[in-house]
């Protein structure tokens, strides 16, 4: 039977600890590594809610995408949601692995499962991984560029998105011309504001992220970039789970589940529908009393 050791050496031949980000926390989180591993759960966030889900399914591991203990803590106490997760975990010998800015960049990665719902073909990176880096060369780096099988306009192709990827409360929403053609698309699972000049050197059409802020769309826009979709964080990482399983497949006696548990923080979306106030010329004087 494949222990812990074994899933995890599967998961770095894949995904090598050394392609991660300097600031990046990647690998064997906690677990036995002489341990067996009869079932694993896939998920993109580690939360309460995820962590019972595995309990439940009676996983002996977790594979995440997110850390868990992105930053230095000076303690595990239970007094704390990340701190009764690990208490959790332990007490049910579930051991926890992470796959992050190492799957990011990866051929196929996160970004290449994002680039297929959309059906996009020659893909290429983004930003490839920087010269000299671990992580060079072969096509590898930071989100993709492709091209539509046909141009569709900017608004079929934000309904396009919102019917391929994962369902959330918010969807998919989009800045720019609704009529722009679209035959270029630049994609980046996760938090992709910081490729936005990325998009615009490349020359795409319009660039598909999540986690877009106001003010730095808002400028990019402004100085004739692409246009922009903008999905939920979870919903542009969760395609890659699949890939993930099916690396886990390949491993003789391992069944591997994936959560389609929407971690989200966003759960209630209402579309405005208030009435278009007045111009200030157009409102009738007060009246005295």
């Amino acid at each position: 039977m494949p222990t812990v050791a074994d899933v995890v050496a599967e998961l770095e031949r894949r995904y090598p600890p050394t392609w991660a980000e300097e600031w990046d926390r990647v690998g064997l989180v906690l677990g036995d590594p002489r341990a067996p591993v009869r079932r694993v759960l896939c998920v993109v966030d580690v939360v309460p809610e995820t962590v019972a889900e595995a309990l439940d399914a009676g996983a002996d591991m977790i594979i995440a995408h997110h850390p868990l203990l992105l930053r230095g803590v000076s303690s595990v106490a239970p007094t704390t949601y990340k701190g009764r997760i690990i208490h959790q975990l332990i007490k049910a010998d579930v051991a926890l692995h992470v796959a992050h800015t190492n799957a990011d960049v990866a051929v196929p990665g996160v970004s290449d499962a994002l680039a297929a719902r959309l059906g996009l073909v020659d893909l290429r990176p983004l930003q490839p991984s920087r010269p000299g880096t671990p992580a060079a060369g072969q096509g590898r780096g930071a989100g993709r560029i492709g091209r539509l099988p046909q141009p569709l306009t900017l608004a079929e192709l934000t309904r396009r998105a919102a019917a391929v990827l994962p369902k959330t409360a918010v969807g998919v929403r989009a800045a720019g011309d609704p009529n722009r053609s679209v035959r270029t698309l630049a994609v980046c699972g996760g938090a992709g504001d910081s490729f936005l000049a990325d998009a615009v050197a490349a020359g795409v059409d319009a660039y598909l992220t999540s986690d877009l802020r106001h003010h730095p769309a808002g400028e990019h826009l402004a100085g004739d970039g692409p246009a922009l979709l903008d999905a939920t964080h979870w919903a542009t990482e969760r395609p890659w789970l699949d890939d993930l399983a099916e690396v886990l497949r390949a491993a003789p006696g391992v069944e591997t589940l994936v959560s389609d548990l929407d971690t989200d923080p966003w759960t209630v979306h209402a579309a405005s529908t208030a009435a278009d106030e007045p111009a200030a010329d157009d409102k009738e004087p007060a009246r005295e009393g």
